[in-house]
């Protein structure tokens, strides 16, 4: 993607549309399965929310900050968890100096973006897909083996590269088993 110097994971962007606090540690635990099968040995989630701080008037923010717990406690592993955060801090280190949040574990530097429903998930996506010229491709997982889950508008590129991204994952699995 430009502007992003490292492979960068959206979920959960098609398919869960409002996960609750154990379905987002699954798809934490999940998606860490394939930034691992990528190469990303301990890769940084960032759980993400209008703002980066905790506000009981705002769920999300509340779950986020259980997941960060979670990962502390060992509950979530293989992976630093840091959340709430806003985009901007997951995403961009300049924001984080602004903002004075240089002391995060996640300093614009996320490797997997967790939206908090199907909706942001999805108008990020297809902002980012529609309006830049990232390269990408689309997996489900949390199933015995990668499900490879394009668009009808997906060009072959993104079909090709949600394939090679399955057998990937695949291969990764099987070997861990």
């Amino acid at each position: 993607m430009p502007g992003i110097d490292r492979l960068l994971y959206l979920t959960d962007v098609a398919f869960m549309t409002y996960p609750s606090l154990e379905e987002k540690k699954s798809i934490i635990e999940n998606s860490v399965e394939v930034a691992h099968a990528c190469g990303i040995p301990c890769p940084k989630v960032a759980p993400l929310a209008a703002v980066e701080v905790v506000n009981p008037k705002m769920p999300v923010t509340v779950e986020a900050a259980e997941l960060t717990k979670m990962n502390e406690n060992g509950e979530i592993t293989g992976c630093i968890v840091d959340g709430p955060l806003s985009m901007d801090l997951a995403i961009e280190p300049e924001a984080a100096i602004h903002k004075g949040a240089t002391d995060r574990k996640i300093v614009g530097d996320a490797d997997i973006l967790l939206f908090p429903d199907i909706h942001a998930g999805n108008l990020v996506y297809k902002t980012l897909v529609h309006t830049t010229k990232c390269k990408n491709g689309c997996i489900i997982t949390g199933t015995d083996a990668p499900v490879i889950l394009t668009s009808r508008s997906d060009t072959f590129e993104v079909k090709l590269n949600s394939i090679a991204l399955a057998a990937v994952v695949a291969e990764s699995l099987k070997a861990n088993k």
